[in-house]
């Protein structure tokens, strides 16, 4: 059985797909990108912006069903110049979490207006 979790704090879906499903003790969120959830607009035209809204979305999809960064046990990045913004996105995206970090696989992309998306899968603690 799967629940949908939505929030407005969060960007809002663009396409037919649910913000996030939990499905038994695990919640499992979309690929989000760096919309701003109050205007619908992209957030910011570099890695950093982008990096901290793309997290800032996750986290409030997260905290909809009561968990938060430290849930996270798998990460997927996509990044539009993987080469070129690695370090600066990495700098943003470990300091959303503690060790040990959630696994994650990161790649380049080809992404639509956009520098960075993001999913996560997280585990609710018994």
């Amino acid at each position: 059985m799967k629940k949908e979790l939505r929030t407005t704090e969060g960007a809002a879906p663009v396409g037919a797909y649910s913000q996030g499903l939990v499905v038994g003790d695990f919640v499992y969120t979309s690929g989000m990108g760096p919309l701003d959830p109050q205007t619908g607009e992209i957030a910011g035209d570099d890695i950093v912006t982008q990096t901290h809204q793309v997290m800032r979305n996750l986290g409030a999809i997260l905290a909809a069903h009561g968990l938060g960064y430290d849930d996270v046990v798998k990460a997927t990045v996509h990044l539009q110049h993987l080469k070129r913004d690695f370090a600066a996105y990495n700098e943003v995206y470990k300091s959303y979490f503690t060790a040990p970090y959630p696994v994650r696989t990161t790649v380049g992309s080809e992404l639509l207006d956009i520098l960075v998306e993001i999913d996560f899968v997280a585990h609710k603690s018994a």
